[in-house]
């Protein structure tokens, strides 16, 4: 259980969910946060994080940091072994040593897709691209060295900072093709459980605070496909903009991704609102009134 006497590092506090990460815990756990980014401390040099660890002597430390860019794992599997999996060995081998409790960021990706309803945390993990694999191996080298550690498994994040190394997100993409007024064709034959960052980080902060541990499923509740999720998006800004629901096999990619890929907890610890409520308070935030956008769209 976390409180203002204790000192949390957070690994990949500039991305997605690490920028969210370090308003909660300041401002709502009043803790010490030491945020640290891939300038701070690469975590494939594991000299260098216990040097990092050491110098910050933190009791809890949360590994947001990842290779994300699934379609670029497949021909760099390397790099995202070294960062997904041997990065988060040396990260769960330094938090050993000084005692610090130790978070692990994982993904819906450990999943074939092949179950017809959403996967739960005793589901058998099976992952069909090189990114799910290797934040799988993530998880067991982080609890092959801390058996008391938390594994946090989420899904297909949208935030305020957008993805490192993505250009943004999902939904920034959407509004800007459409405002663009480019087609959107977009696949609606797999399925997942979109969420808001700003959602996972304030569950994150929770299951801190209730001393989880072992893996924990953490997304906006519900799911829907990549189809459905953009015309959300387009309904809730107000653009009127075609959309064309197509099939995976029409849009391929280097990676495969699971068909059905959406989550749920069976541990009862955390429940986010729906996925619909978190992207509207996603638009919210980012200040996407729907009457600027419907006169954006007819000019």
């Amino acid at each position: 259980m976390i409180s203002e006497k204790d000192r949390i590092a957070v690994f990949g506090s500039n991305g997605q969910l690490g920028t969210e990460l370090i308003r909660p815990l300041r401002e709502r756990q009043s803790a010490d946060v030491i945020a640290l980014s891939h300038s701070d401390a690469d975590n494939t040099d594991a000299e260098a994080i216990r040097r990092v660890l050491n110098a910050a002597q933190p009791n809890v430390v949360i590994n947001c940091a990842a290779y994300v860019r699934v379609d670029d794992c497949e021909d760099h599997a390397d790099e995202a072994f070294a960062v997904n999996a041997i990065g988060a060995f040396n990260i769960a081998r330094a938090c050993a040593e000084l005692n610090a409790f130790c978070v692990y960021i994982s993904t819906d990706y450990v999943f074939d897709g092949t179950k017809p309803t959403a996967y739960v945390e005793s589901d058998p993990t099976c992952p069909i691209n090189v990114y799910g694999a290797s934040k799988l191996a993530g998880e067991f080298l982080t609890r092959y060295r801390l058996a008391e550690s938390l594994i946090i498994r989420t899904a297909s994040l949208f935030g305020k900072a957008g993805a490192r190394g993505k250009s943004g997100n999902f939904t920034e993409t959407i509004l800007r093709k459409a405002q663009a007024g480019e087609p959107l064709r977009i696949v609606n034959d797999v399925s997942m459980s979109p969420t808001y960052a700003r959602d996972a980080a304030d569950g994150i902060v929770t299951l801190l605070a209730l001393g989880a541990n072992g893996i924990v499923h953490l997304v906006n509740d519900g799911s829907c496909t990549w189809y459905e999720f953009a015309k959300k998006t387009l309904e809730l800004t107000g653009i009127c903009a075609p959309i064309e629901a197509i099939s995976a096999t029409e849009y391929r990619t280097p990676a495969r991704r699971p068909k059905n890929s959406s989550l749920q907890s069976e541990r009862s610890l955390v429940r986010l609102r729906s996925w619909q409520a978190g992207l509207k308070a996603y638009l919210t935030e980012k200040a996407y009134i729907a009457e600027s956008f419907a006169i954006d769209a007819q000019r």
